[in-house]
């Protein structure tokens, strides 16, 4: 507060000096302790007159600062409590710069004429003060995609000229807050349209006093929380709803019959929950594009009557909902559908989709069902009929059958050229669609409930890519064009975009044209087609801009002979010492050439040579570490899918729009360069389908990074806890065992030298989009020389739970070992229990339980429920039993994986399905997969 202080008084005393400066003396102020806490500022904020000047990013009415939009500039530090001295403030967007952290101070409830608080993709933390309920003049509030904990400050429901709240993508916990008495709470926003909540920590349950029909909701997203109860019927009374999001919660109980009072509804998300009862009437719901109900426990029932009524469908979504009978043909005759899927429900008989079928109809998924015939019709060869696991796919006319396998995805777009020839750009340059190279202002787009579903038809994206232009036209912004590219799926099932927009002067933006596009996007001016639906933007940092105008320096020549001289005399004696220490610099040279050899063992790379000092990769790539943190939008904490002992893993995009996993070692957990370097070289030599591919590595600046193919799916573990969502039922668990145990003895077996890994455990087993098992993190791994005959005498490493006991007791390290790891994984497989759990140790507790003169072996009590116990469990003892032998406290006594192998086939086989396809089939050898 001194430099404040001082700097009012300076102003004020030196009078004439400044005296016609713009800024208002107190705004100067506030604004000098806001630049004291940030770091990176901007060039041209210098001086005493931010609005006289025209400081980049601020805003000013007269002599008062009444904006501050400096987005994706860089800025790094702390919003101090100085801005609640600038009482004419009406719109603060730092959006986009992700150095901004710590928490929000509680001053910024001074600010009693602020309209817009907008701070979007920056890296804020701490609990939302509740001062905010002090801003009446509010209208839009976007504190998304930051790390916001605690609870939703119920002051908020102060705030009745709110129109948009956006707090998703956050840490927020605890339940909606509603009022109570003389508490405010959510439901007194009447007047807000947006609500969204999504991809949060709340828990309890769904107020019903949190709708009314008084309210003017159009969008109500709290999808991905921890909500638990009923959908309350209350819902059912805002009819200005169009969106619905509440999929992946724990929400139960039946849904509310008046739903189908919402008419406006376009897209309505229940799926991943656990609703009951029958499955909703939703026959009034005539402006339906997407329905969404998987995996819930809705009663059996017949194909409801009603959804072919439902004219504006685009996409049909109810997996494994236990729906059942035949499917109408006029289904497909609904002019709009794009896509439906049923898959793991009861449907049987023939499926017909008729010869009027949808021309927009691209997908029908009907996997594990009843289905014992298809009836093509003529002109439907566009359509992506999928029928695994259906009885129609194990005829023997059905081999060879398109409807019979997994169809090959393409979703790679791009915008195309504007008819042009792309330009041959300079390094980071890149052609635009008009054929100019320039440096683009780049982010992702995540859109949460589009009403398309297939990502192959350009159309969508070429629609999107015009109106974004034709928004940025009508606020004459500097933009040439735009591209968009690398459409897909995220974890949580929102549809994210490259977005690239191109400068339309010159080779790069100044600082103003990408405060103006950064405050358009975060601040939901522009909207986009409203097929695409609610979206968030999350810009990378612009480092490219225009040159700024430089002042030239004047020279003056001296003619003071005493400073010649003693510069002279200065050289002189700096020669001198130069002379003495170029002999010490020369002794310790080869000292700090070992050292950082060992500290850096890639220092002296050549990927054009080949010596033993230089990984020999085979396919691995080295990155810079600019370069991944591009990828990753500096390992934002959105993009982290994974964390352990020995770092963070993240989710990143190259340049080619491949989607990579990022493992990153925190600095307590770092491996020596030379270990780090031998890793490298251990993981570029093996490539089996089962293992999971290296795709390149990082190593400066003191970082260890290992870029991986990225597996959709996550980890086993993630799905037997049901933290995926998806189901492992005994035909995907015995195909998730055969794909571990094939990567585990290539890699004892066919690879030179043998490699033992050492650290089997369900959170190294990861799953593709087909769910295929592959072995991953090779960090405690350890290859067998020629020496090392039957076993390495090393010092113990691995998981308890899963380490050899005999290893744990000799230090002798054999194959044998990860026979054993690989036994305890079987057993965590049939029982989705960690190993040791509650002090019980899963092999003894299997040991004590199994009878063979039992049905099950008399495991059933500790069977997870999951695996589908009203089903046959066919193999399953024999599966037991090799468990149990691979877990034999003598390693002799043990399988080798290559038998493993072979008995996990044996079983399949027995079970009625394909181990060499990796198919489900209820009868071996006549299915084509699933």
């Amino acid at each position: 507060m001194g430099v404040q202080v001082l700097a009012i008084l300076l102003v004020v005393l030196l009078g004439d000096s400044i005296g016609d400066a713009a800024t208002n003396p107190y705004d100067f102020s506030a604004i000098t302790g806001l630049m004291n806490d940030w770091q990176n500022k901007l060039p041209n904020w210098v001086g005493t007159d931010p609005c006289g000047d025209a400081w980049d990013g601020i805003g000013c009415t007269n002599s008062r600062i009444t904006s501050i939009t400096p987005s994706s500039m860089g800025l790094t530090g702390s919003l101090s409590g100085d801005i609640g001295q600038l009482s004419e403030l009406q719109i603060l967007d730092l959006s986009y710069n992700k150095g901004l952290t710590r928490s929000l101070p509680k001053q910024i409830g001074n600010l009693m004429k602020l309209t817009h608080l907008i701070l979007v993709g920056c890296g804020f933390s701490g609990q939302i003060p509740d001062s905010i309920g002090s801003l009446q003049n509010l209208v839009h509030l976007s504190l998304n995609s930051n790390r916001f904990s605690g609870l939703i400050p119920p002051t908020i429901g102060n705030l009745s000229r709110l129109y948009w709240l956006d707090l998703a993508d956050n840490h927020l916990s605890g339940s909606i807050p509603v009022s109570n008495g003389s508490n405010p709470g959510l439901d007194m926003l009447l007047h807000t349209k947006h609500f969204h909540f999504g991809q949060n920590q709340l828990s309890g349950t769904i107020p019903s006093q949190l709708f009314s029909s008084g309210m003017h909701l159009i969008r109500v997203i709290f999808d991905k929380n921890q909500l638990t109860g009923s959908i309350p019927s209350t819902l059912g009374l805002v009819q200005s709803l169009e969106v619905v999001c509440f999929d992946r919660n724990s929400l139960s109980g039946a849904v509310p019959g008046n739903l189908n009072n919402l008419t406006s509804v376009q897209e309505l998300l229940l799926s991943n929950n656990r609703l009951t009862g029958p499955l909703p009437n939703l026959a009034g719901m005539s402006a339906l594009n997407c329905l969404d109900l998987s995996n819930n426990s809705f009663d059996a029932t017949d194909f409801p009557s009603w959804i072919p009524t439902l004219q504006s469908l685009t996409t049909l979504e109810l997996e494994r909902t236990q729906v059942r009978g035949v499917l109408p043909v006029i289904l497909f005759s609904i002019f709009s559908l794009q896509s439906v899927v049923l898959k793991n429900n009861q449907l049987n008989g023939t499926l017909d989709i008729g010869t009027s079928h949808s021309n927009q109809l691209k997908l029908i998924d009907l996997q594990t069902n009843f289905i014992d015939d298809f009836k093509q019709s003529t002109g439907g060869s566009s359509i992506e009929v999928i029928l695994i696991d259906n009885p129609v796919c194990r005829k023997t006319e059905a081999a060879g059958q398109s409807f019979c396998t997994i169809p090959q995805s393409n979703t790679s777009y791009s915008t195309p050229p504007n008819n042009c020839i792309p330009a041959v750009c300079n390094s980071n340059q890149t052609s635009s669609p008009n054929c100019k190279c320039s440096y683009p202002y780049t982010g992702t787009l995540a859109f949460g409930a589009p009403s398309f579903s297939g990502l192959e038809n350009s159309t969508y994206f070429e629609i999107l890519a015009s109106s974004m232009m034709i928004s940025f036209q009508s606020y004459q912004l500097p933009v040439d064009s735009v591209s968009l590219s690398d459409p897909c799926k995220d974890s949580s099932d929102y549809l994210e975009l490259i977005l690239a927009v191109f400068p339309s002067e010159g080779v790069s933006f100044n600082r103003i044209g990408i405060d103006s596009i950064g405050f358009v996007l975060s601040n939901q001016t522009y909207e986009p087609p409203k097929l695409f639906g609610p979206f968030y933007f999350i810009a990378d940092q612009y480092t490219y801009f225009a040159a700024e105008v430089q002042v030239p320096t004047t020279s003056k020549k001296s003619s003071n002979i005493g400073v010649i001289v003693g510069a002279l005399a200065g050289g002189f004696v700096l020669l001198s010492l130069l002379a003495l220490v170029g002999v010490y610099a020369f002794r310790q040279k080869k000292r700090t050439e070992k050292a950082t050899v060992q500290s850096n063992p890639f220092v002296n790379s050549d990927p054009n040579k080949s010596s033993g000092d230089i990984p020999q990769l085979k396919g691995a790539r080295r990155f810079s570490l600019e370069e991944l943190k591009k990828y990753t939008n500096n390992f934002s904490e959105a993009n982290e899918i994974g964390s352990g002992g020995y770092g963070k893993v993240y989710r990143g995009t190259l340049p080619t729009g491949t989607l990579v996993a990022i493992k990153r070692a925190q600095q307590g957990s770092m491996q020596g360069g030379i270990e780090f370097k031998n890793e490298i070289e251990l993981l570029s030599r093996v490539h089996h389908k089962n293992l999971v591919s290296l795709v390149g590595f990082c190593f400066e600046q003191g970082e260890q990074l290992l870029v991986y193919e990225f597996l959709p799916n996550g980890s086993l573990k993630e799905s037997l806890s049901g933290k995926s969502g998806i189901r492992l039922d005994w035909a995907r668990r015995l195909k998730v065992a055969i794909g571990a145990a094939r990567g585990l003895a290539y890699l004892h077996e066919l690879a030179n030298p043998p490699i033992i890994h050492r650290d089997i455990k369900s959170t190294n087993i990861l799953l593709d989009d087909h769910l295929n098992a592959k072995v991953a993190d090779f960090g405690l791994s350890k290859p067998m020389g020629e020496r090392e005959r039957g076993h390495v005498t090393t010092q113990v490493k691995g998981t308890m739970g899963y380490l050899d006991p005999e290893y744990y007791m000799t230090q002798q390290l054999t194959k044998k070992s990860d026979v054993y790891s690989f036994g305890v994984l079987m057993l965590e497989l049939l029982t989705a229990r960690r190993p040791i759990e509650w002090g019980r140790y899963i092999v003894r507790e299997v040991r004590v339980l199994m009878n063979k003169d039992k049905d099950l072996y008399n495991l059933q009590g500790i069977l997870d429920p999951a695996i589908g116990m009203g089903t046959s469990l066919k193999g399953l003892e024999r599966f037991v039993e090799l468990a149990m032998r691979c877990v034999e406290e003598s390693g002799a006594d043990r399988p080798t994986m290559g038998e493993v192998v072979k008995e996990i086939e044996n079983i399949m086989v027995f079970a009625g399905l394909n181990p060499f396809e990796g198919r489900i089939s209820d009868h071996f050898g006549q299915l084509r997969g699933v």
